[in-house]
């Protein structure tokens, strides 16, 4: 009898029963490691960490072997021997493209940001949308305004269609002074950036407003690798001064502080007097199953600009490529964020989000565009100013379990959004003094109420995602003008409501080819002020669709290909510069994205993304129906060389084809190609680097619009291009200490 127990103990351990093990990931510094993927070779199962760095794997046989995989961390390969706990610690280390792992929870639009972050760290505030495939900026405003955004054959405007968030934190603006989802990003320290997680199309369940190409989130990072003192300085009387410093680090508790002061006065004749301060602060917690995570940041910028110059003027000798014709313009902004997260984990796979978020905000701007064009006399100075309070709060539940041989998480949520907007106002001005004329003025209150469910089921190599949201959204506009500024107030209201179906399938055969389709319906609210006087449809809608694949033909290698299209329902726009609505038709667009990544030794890294749009209104006769200043070809390479001590060095190109700038193409923006170059070394504790902007010092137009002005001169008014110029030939050294 003990003879058949011990060969009855030998075919279990032969032939195995499935066991479950549970196991913890830790990185070098024993702190947890959270989103760790983890795969059984033998079964093709799959788990990943939570927040404390704990997995769960179940159907093991003793012999498996688990492989531990993260970008960022080196790859380990572990024997199951019948353990039923395991720790295991990774190393942290550059990502190099052979670790990287396919899986169906990896969006391929995640892999190619994680790597440029990565290995071309972003070096200010106005690179970290630059990082998305295909997306152009263009800043045209003294350096203290939201940058213009240019993405899928869309002028974006600042932010109307992209949503943008940042931990969690809503950037866009809704109803806001300058244009509709103004999202101004400079309050982000490039330094504390871990990740930028971007999602093309609106095809997951968290993309609500102003998600119609895509979602940008950053976050932030929860430690800091060392304290650090930079300092940089360069042409046209540019200083950065920077200071991170951690004073809490424990492995279950941790908190810092960064500090940056920027000034600059740029290359126009008129120095733009830039300046901007910035703290950027975190504080986490962990408990047994609780993890609490506060943020803090502010930021205060102020400066002048140049204003747009006018074609003819440059042509004529009037004024040089960095003149002006009025440079009274400028402003102010400030914004104040705090928000508070909590993530509760409980024994049956499933987890609890809370999140909670508040932002103050402060906005001025002196604009001029049309020179003389309205008055003769004063010239055509605008004044666009908004106080506003912005409170957040959303929940998420998830769960993860088994039904039958299929993996399922299931996601719910709801949330809500109010935006409190105190004398929000387009005013005539002179001189930044005097307020001629109000043309609107009054409070905003719009408050968006949503909810959300999804299921990801993972049937063997397939993964298929469904998901529904609702979105609620009521917009309330109280007009002072129309009330003489005396008598009390009457509030208007009215609300609105759109449910949006997306669906995502992938197929992930082995862990070096995916590919995916995805469909799903988008959305951005229009301004209150246009709804509450029944001028535009209050929620207009977007149709798009996705399938591409990505494919590591090699180690070294990786390429992606994307086909995607969108149908853009008609809409009325608010001009915010003009307080006038100018409808815009129903549009289609469709294009295409290629991708490559190549690593042919460990420290050198290419670069290649291009991309292609055909964008034109629906309804439009042909000729007539061009999209104005939807790029259709763009282009990004570079290529860099960076080990972790030692001599760094890396170029990149960006390059834009000619444009319509209107719709019959009869006016162009010009494209341009603008070449930058970073070079340094580093040491253990010191680094020094030199970056050029604009190596070649080409004469490229930054931003283009075609615009009617008149100049005091003139008697008619002319249509033309009016731009802002890129910046020359720019030289910025680095000297940085870590402690």
């Amino acid at each position: 009898m003990k003879k058949f127990s011990w060969v009855l103990f030998l075919l279990i351990s032969v032939t195995g029963f499935s066991q479950t093990l549970q196991g913890v990931v830790s990185d070098e510094k024993n702190r947890p490691v959270e989103f760790m993927y983890v795969i059984n070779q033998r079964t093709q199962n799959h788990a990943h960490t939570n927040f404390k760095g704990v997995f769960e794997m179940e159907r093991l046989k003793v012999g498996d072997t688990l492989v531990f995989n993260k970008m960022g961390f080196e790859t380990k390969q572990i024997v199951y021997n019948k353990n039923t706990k395991l720790n295991v610690t990774v190393k942290a280390k550059t990502i190099d493209l052979d670790q990287i792992m396919l899986s169906p929870e990896i969006n391929e639009d995640k892999i190619i940001t994680s790597i440029d972050v990565e290995r071309n760290p972003v070096k200010s505030s106005q690179e970290l949308l630059t990082k998305v495939p295909g997306l152009i900026i263009g800043q045209h405003a003294g350096g203290g305004k939201a940058e213009q955004i240019f993405y899928r054959g869309f002028d974006i405007d600042h932010g109307t269609d992209l949503q943008v968030n940042v931990d969690g934190i809503p950037v866009n603006m809704v109803s806001h002074a300058h244009g509709q989802g103004y999202a101004d990003l400079h309050f982000v320290i490039p330094e504390t950036v871990d990740k930028i997680d971007f999602k093309a199309g609106p095809y997951h369940f968290s993309q609500g407003n102003f998600a119609t190409t895509g979602t940008v989130n950053l976050k932030s990072k929860e430690n800091l690798d060392h304290n650090l003192i930079k300092l940089e300085g360069g042409q046209f009387n540019t200083k950065r001064l920077l200071f991170m410093n951690t004073f809490l680090d424990k492995t279950d508790e941790s908190a810092y502080v960064a500090i940056e002061n920027l000034n600059s006065d740029g290359a126009f004749e008129s120095p733009q007097n830039f300046k901007r301060f910035n703290i950027n602060s975190k504080y986490f917690k962990t408990f047994k199953n609780t993890k609490l995570e506060f943020s803090f940041s502010h930021f205060v910028s102020s400066w002048n600009a140049s204003g747009q110059i006018p074609q003819r003027a440059l042509d004529n000798g009037t004024i040089t490529r960095f003149g002006a014709i009025d440079d009274t313009e400028g402003g102010e902004t400030s914004r104040t964020n705090v928000s508070l997260r909590m993530i509760q984990k409980y024994d049956d796979n499933s987890q609890m989000k809370h999140f909670a978020y508040y932002s103050k905000y402060k906005f001025d701007l002196y604009s001029n565009f049309t020179f003389f064009l309205n008055n003769p006399v004063d010239g055509d100075q605008i004044y666009q100013s908004e106080g506003r309070d912005v409170f957040g709060y959303n929940s998420d539940y998830q769960k993860e379990m088994m039904w039958g041989n299929t993996e399922v998480v299931i996601n719910g949520g709801v949330g809500v959004r109010t935006d409190m907007v105190g004398n929000n106002q387009l005013s005539e001005t002179k001189n930044k003094s005097e307020i001629l004329q109000r043309l609107r003025y009054g409070d905003v209150n719009e408050t968006n109420y949503f909810g959300y469910a999804s299921a990801a089921f993972q049937l063997n190599k397939w993964s298929v995602n469904p998901s529904l949201r609702l979105d609620y959204v009521s917009f309330g506009y109280q007009d002072f003008i129309e009330n003489n500024n005396t008598t009390g107030f009457k509030l208007k209201e009215q609300s609105a409501a759109i449910l949006s179906p997306r669906l995502s399938v992938s197929y992930t055969p082995n862990n070096s080819f995916q590919s995916y389709f995805k469909v799903g319906q988008g959305f951005h609210t229009n301004d209150s002020r246009l709804i509450i006087t029944s001028q535009a449809n209050a929620i207009p809608k977007a149709y798009s669709t996705d399938a591409g694949f990505v494919w590591k033909t090699t180690p070294k290698l990786l390429l992606g290909l994307d086909l995607w299209a969108m149908l853009s329902e008609q809409e009325f726009v608010y001009v915010g510069d003009a307080g006038i609505v100018e409808p815009n038709g129903a549009s289609v667009r469709q294009g295409v994205s290629f991708n490559t990544r190549y690593q042919p030794i460990k420290a050198l890294f290419v670069n290649f993304d291009v991309n292609y749009t055909h964008a034109r209104f629906r309804d439009e006769p042909s000729g007539q129906d061009y999209v104005p200043l939807a790029p259709d070809f763009t282009l990004k390479g570079g290529v860099s060389y960076k080990k972790d001590l030692g001599f760094y060095a890396g170029i990149n190109a960006l390059h834009i084809k000619d444009r319509p700038a209107n719709e019959d193409n009869s006016i162009v923006a010009e494209g341009y190609t603008v070449t930058n170059l970073n070079m340094g070394y580093i040491w253990e504790k010191f680094e020094l680097g030199v970056q050029i902007q604009n190596l070649f010092d080409v004469a490229w137009n930054e931003t283009q619009f075609a615009t009617e002005s008149r100049l005091q001169n003139e008697t008619q008014s002319v249509e033309e291009i009016h731009f802002t110029p890129g910046t020359p030939f720019f030289v910025k050294g680095t000297i940085a200490y870590k402690f």
